[in-house]
């Protein structure tokens, strides 16, 4: 246990700046920019905002106080269930690091020669790659989780003191509603979900850069493009006799888009009218939560970690093999 806590700082330290760094610098981008436009706004033109009702301008905080209590409460529970939303950029921050640190994690190590001094240490090729995938699969994703909550809550607070400065009094039912707090923990729940659906694209990229000399990149984003190109050519000459589309889905979009948060509702095709609260008012991370702990009950997810499992298996025997002379 003290030998895999050791390899994943020893990961976190080499890689702080892209697992670390690069989602602290893009949350405080955020803020910095919406919260900051939303201040000038108030600086510049007041405090006083208008929307568009029915063809008329009417204050905002106006607006929201002659709402009836059902409308106020729905819009409440949209802002405190769907505020986390904003930290979709952080998420696809994730996707880049988790990919990039994937193709380089077994690569580098061989190009600058380092392996032969890890491998002169007492630790099992075992230990080392599964050190890798844990760091692609939950360290990283905890560090985005814990950023873009922040983040979040933040620009909801920004929000909703521009709000309250235009009379619109939404504090006190806002940090009322159990919602408020349970969507950051829902985020996390899944997390499971999000190890699983990975799994194939993190064994791939593992694999190909544990075996790859060169051009490592081409290698694993090539590769599966050809292979779709071929197929599709095949398909084409015998006038659409199997489904090409299922190849371009299970091996192009699985291999290599595995990575990106929430994927799993579209190769389970979950509608977007179902991941929105009864009011109909926006995303509603409770659905959210509850659709993709629904996508596990299917067989392609759990072929797809298979697959995967079997690409890191693969990745280990490769690096204990693997020199570059």
């Amino acid at each position: 246990m003290k030998t895999m806590k050791w390899l994943l700082r020893r990961e976190l330290w080499e890689h702080k700046g892209s697992i670390f760094w690069a989602p602290i610098v893009v949350g405080l981008a955020m803020i910095a920019f919406i919260g900051g436009t939303l201040m000038y706004n108030i600086g510049v033109k007041g405090i006083t905002a208008n929307v568009v009702v029915n063809g008329v301008a009417v204050d905002v905080g106006m607006a929201f106080n002659r709402m009836a209590p059902a409308a106020q409460n729905a819009l409440i529970h949209a802002m405190a269930t769907g505020y986390v939303a904003v930290a979709a950029p952080l998420f696809m921050v994730l996707t880049v690091v988790a990919f990039f640190y994937c193709l380089g994690a077994l690569y580098d190590e061989r190009r600058d020669r380092s392996i032969l001094f890890w491998k002169s240490l007492p630790l099992s090729d075992q230990m080392t790659v599964l050190s890798k995938v844990l760091t692609a699969l939950a360290v990283a994703p905890l560090v985005a989780i814990v950023v873009g909550t922040i983040t979040s809550t933040v620009l909801l607070l920004v929000t909703c003191g521009a709000l309250a400065m235009n009379g619109a009094r939404v504090f006190g039912p806002l940090l009322s509603t159990p919602a408020l707090y349970l969507t950051p923990l829902q985020l996390a729940g899944m997390l499971p979900v999000y190890v699983l659906w990975a799994l194939p694209t993190v064994g791939w990229l593992l694999m190909v850069s544990a075996w790859a000399r060169s051009k490592v990149f081409l290698w694993a984003v090539g590769t599966p493009i050809l292979a779709v190109v071929i197929v599709k050519w095949a398909n084409f000459l015998v006038d659409g006799s199997f489904n090409a589309d299922w190849f371009f889905q299970n091996v192009l979009a699985r291999g290599l888009g595995g990575l990106i948060p929430g994927i799993w509702l579209a190769f389970e095709h979950v509608r977007p009218d179902q991941l929105v609260g009864v009011a109909h008012r926006g995303l509603d991370m409770g659905a959210v939560f509850t659709q993709s702990w629904l996508t596990l009950a299917g067989p392609s997810v759990w072929i797809g970690a298979l697959a995967g499992g079997a690409m890191i298996f693969a990745a280990i025997r490769l690096r204990r093999w693997r020199d570059e002379g």
